[in-house]
């Protein structure tokens, strides 16, 4: 499970202009990052264009999976990830960071201006590096994954008690 890319885009008009953004393309060659870079930059404008305010949707592309999360705020949120990346998780992250996005950067500083370079949002660069792993956001799959560690230490606990009956039996 690994995410790629977090963005926030203007969606208000088209073309759709990306506000902020973080990328982790250390799984891809060299060679093909900046393919890869350009590729998810541009399907992402064109999905946040189609996205309606109010509207989530998660769309597959190949092995990716595209999470997006448009606003009447005139943005979208969008995060690219592995299939198998949970949409929950996924789509919890996109309401926080889109919430977090509006406080630090009221509706009134992207919207009708032109704008020079990304603007400031640091928070990502955390955001993309700690939800790598999926059980730091759903504390149910926490649970479930701390119920299954013990679930494996229970059996084999059971199995060495049987296999301790089992000697003792041949003694």
């Amino acid at each position: 499970m690994k995410l790629f890319y977090i963005g926030i885009l203007r969606n208000e008009d088209r073309p759709a202009v990306e506000l902020c953004r973080e990328m982790d393309l250390s799984s891809f060659s060299r060679f093909t990052r900046d393919n890869y870079g350009e590729f998810m930059t541009l399907f992402c404008k064109t999905v946040a264009e189609r996205t309606r305010p109010g509207q989530r949707q998660d769309i597959e592309e190949k092995s990716y999976t595209f999470h997006v999360y448009g606003r009447s705020e005139g943005i979208a949120g969008v995060i690219i990830s592995d299939a198998d990346y949970p949409a929950l998780v996924a789509h919890q992250l996109l309401s926080k960071i889109v919430d977090e996005f509006l406080v630090k950067h009221p509706r009134t500083s992207f919207i009708g201006k032109e704008i020079g370079g990304p603007l400031d949002f640091p928070e990502l660069k955390e955001y993309i590096v700690k939800y790598q792993d999926p059980t730091q956001a759903d504390s149910i799959m926490k649970i479930q994954k701390e119920l299954d560690e013990t679930k494996i230490v229970l059996h084999k606990t059971i199995e060495s008690v049987l296999e301790r009956g089992e000697k003792i039996d041949s003694l």
